[in-house]
């Protein structure tokens, strides 16, 4: 089954570090001005256009090699905006964790200044699901943790972290960028069909 790439934006959450924004949190100490933390995706439902997503946060449920190899900060999640680099991703507790490092490039400072001063707090993922598991109406999951009716990503791969300006509705538990709501590009629509297609074979 070929992967489909989304985006999800995180949600907000407090902290007791140095808080920069309610999901970005800068990091302290000498060399460490240009780097934050900050929780990207958890297990809370998602309503998507298929219906209810829940990417699971197993450990063998997420593959964080691409972020830890070679993962980007992206802004707006436009692959020609890079504007740092993640130094690790890490799973704690039902939520994925980055700490992630702005460049020093004029374009990449100027979001750096912004997410530094609060402006910017959005921050969202991008990432292809290639396992799903269907959960019907009154049902629960094969782990018995979610009841249905939802789709449980049971293996999925973070591709980048974002950086986003507006997320759609900053007040659930989790958002998506501005932009995203009906309009699904046709080519997430085949790959679902693909899904639904060898779920039945």
């Amino acid at each position: 089954m070929e992967s489909r790439p989304l985006e999800r934006t995180a949600e907000k959450r407090n902290d007791r570090q140095s808080a920069v924004s309610s999901g970005i949190r800068s990091m302290e100490g000498a060399g460490n001005e240009r780097k934050f933390t900050l929780s990207f995706s958890s297990e809370a439902p998602y309503e998507r256009w298929y219906g209810v997503e829940i990417l699971d946060h197993a450990p063998d449920a997420v593959d964080l090699s691409r972020l830890n190899e070679i993962g980007c900060l992206l802004y707006n999640h436009n692959r020609d905006a890079v504007i740092g680099r993640v130094n690790r991703a890490w799973l704690d507790g039902g939520r994925a964790y980055a700490e992630v490092e702005f460049d020093t490039d004029p374009d990449s400072d100027l979001i750096y200044q912004k997410v530094k001063s609060g402006t910017l707090k959005g921050v969202s993922v991008g990432y292809c699901i290639e396992d799903m598991e269907t959960v019907q109406a009154g049902k629960t999951s094969t782990d018995g943790r979610f009841t249905g009716p939802c789709e449980v990503a049971r293996r999925w791969q973070p591709y980048e972290i974002s950086i986003v300006s507006v997320p759609a509705d900053s007040t659930v538990g989790v958002g998506r960028a501005a932009g995203q709501s009906g309009t699904i590009p046709l080519r997430v629509q085949e790959w679902q069909l693909v899904a639904n297609l060898n779920c039945l074979l």
